[in-house]
């Protein structure tokens, strides 16, 4: 059993998600109206996922999008599925970029099928990462200054190598290397893509996706 938190701006939480929320193996722990209480209440109920609007009072602006990334400093690792009516390049890759936890961010206009927003938060619930394809659209374009071609040929055969899903022990013995020179060559690509030279998932998403932009 699941439980969640929602933060919503007045209207937003539609009886649709609250349904949805409500089916089984989820209790919806609380519902708020604006962002201390989402605050608060992820606080109390320590909720195993969230859901909060981009847009919250008092002036509906980024209000939700802040309140998620306190709440995820206050506590590491805190789940966090955000809906949106537009892309925030800066905070979508500051939610996604920090590296701690099942993070999420969708665009309102896409969620339209039940069954897809409950699994869109059951894979938030359990870690994973889940992106509207027009955000990671924008955070790559955010990313375009940063080109592939600035890496060396064994920065690239490593790039190449995580595209294709090898985690770093493989790596390592495909290009009879130690792992420790993989983990170098990994945060010489994070540094050269702007990504924080973090040895995380998140970041290792965002590099494969730059990697096969680019082909």
């Amino acid at each position: 059993m699941s439980n969640a938190a929602c933060g919503r701006r007045s209207g937003s939480c539609t009886a649709r998600r609250r349904r949805a929320c409500s089916r089984p193996g989820f209790d919806v722990a609380a519902i708020t109206q604006d962002a201390p209480g989402f605050i608060a209440a992820v606080t109390e109920h320590r909720p195993d996922v969230t859901i909060v609007d981009v847009r919250l009072p008092p002036t509906f602006r980024d209000e939700g999008i802040h309140a998620a990334l306190h709440a995820r400093r206050r506590h590491p690792g805190l789940p966090v599925l955000v809906l949106s009516q537009y892309v925030e390049q800066q905070y979508a890759g500051e939610l996604i970029s920090d590296g701690r936890g099942g993070v999420g961010y969708l665009l309102k206009d896409r969620v339209s099928r039940v069954s897809e927003f409950v699994d869109a938060l059951r894979r938030v619930a359990d870690g994973g990462t889940v992106m509207d394809p027009e955000v990671i659209a924008q955070l790559l374009t955010r990313h375009a200054h940063d080109p592939i071609a600035d890496l060396t040929p064994r920065e690239r055969q490593v790039l190449a190598l995580m595209a294709e899903g090898k985690d770093n022990t493989t790596i390592a013995a495909g290009l009879v290397i130690t792992e420790n020179a993989v983990h170098k060559h990994i945060g010489n690509i994070f540094a050269k893509l702007g990504l924080s030279p973090d040895d995380s998932g998140h970041r290792r998403v965002l590099a494969v996706l730059t990697y096969l932009s680019s082909q």
